[in-house]
């Protein structure tokens, strides 16, 4: 009787024990099974968030763009606007002598003189400006020895054409070097006691002429021979021997 009692134990802790080891793998499959499930419903929503947060830095690194880009043109402008600035002072800066209005005949005394020599073969012309503001003097003076309209022209030097231009300030003078003769008694020579130098102006001869009175006795002049040299500051060896 109590072997049959202790067998019937037996078998019911068996059962109980299998039923409990059955209910717990079945247990862990399911937890392996929800953790799956929610590995997997996370990962859409890992994605998704990654997803709006890339969306929101490109608005976000966007969106400093334009006013960057608003900024930069008005400072573009102001670098051209003081670009422009910075070039009117250099073109108003331009030299004297563009600025300086060409020598009239009214704005010059025109004077001559022997040179230093025997038989005086030169004379030498100094143009001072009298007219109170610099002006510029073109070229070589345009010397008609006798009437203005049948005098002889006298042609210039071109050795003695100087670089720069011929500027001259209120009282500067300028001057020019002219051969009249070659000394000679045979010479076809005519006593000249005054004679009319012009200007030349931008465009050529200028209107009016300066009346230029010779020493006493007037100077030997021989139109066949004669030559002017260009208005210089300062005479100058060698360029102006002719």
């Amino acid at each position: 009787m109590r072997t049959t009692t202790s067998r019937t134990a037996l078998l019911v802790a068996a059962v109980a024990a299998v039923s409990l080891g059955l209910t717990a793998c079945g247990a862990d499959e399911g937890a392996k099974d929800a953790g799956s499930a929610k590995t997997t419903a996370g990962a859409p929503a890992a994605t998704a968030t990654t997803g709006t947060a890339g969306a929101a830095g490109a608005t976000e690194s966007a969106a400093p763009a334009a006013p960057a880009g608003s900024s930069a043109a008005p400072a573009a402008g102001k670098g051209t606007a003081g670009g422009a600035a910075q070039g009117t002072p250099a073109a108003a800066g331009s030299a004297p002598e563009a600025k300086a209005p060409v020598c009239a005949h009214g704005d010059v005394r025109i004077t001559m003189k022997k040179a230093d020599e025997v038989p005086t073969e030169h004379i030498v012309l100094t143009a001072t400006n009298t007219s109170g503001r610099s002006c510029r003097l073109l070229g070589h003076p345009l010397i008609a020895f006798g009437e203005i309209q049948t005098a002889k022209d006298v042609p210039a030097v071109p050795a003695s054409k100087p670089a720069a231009p011929v500027v001259l300030v209120p009282g500067a003078p300028a001057y020019a070097n002219v051969r009249v003769s070659n000394g000679g008694v045979h010479e076809d020579n005519k006593v000249v006691k005054e004679f009319n130098v012009n200007l030349f102006a931008a465009d050529g001869p200028a209107e009016g002429s300066v009346v230029v009175t010779a020493p006493a006795g007037g100077i030997a002049v021989d139109e066949a021979v004669a030559k002017t040299g260009y208005w210089t500051p300062e005479l100058r060896n060698g360029a102006d021997d002719f």
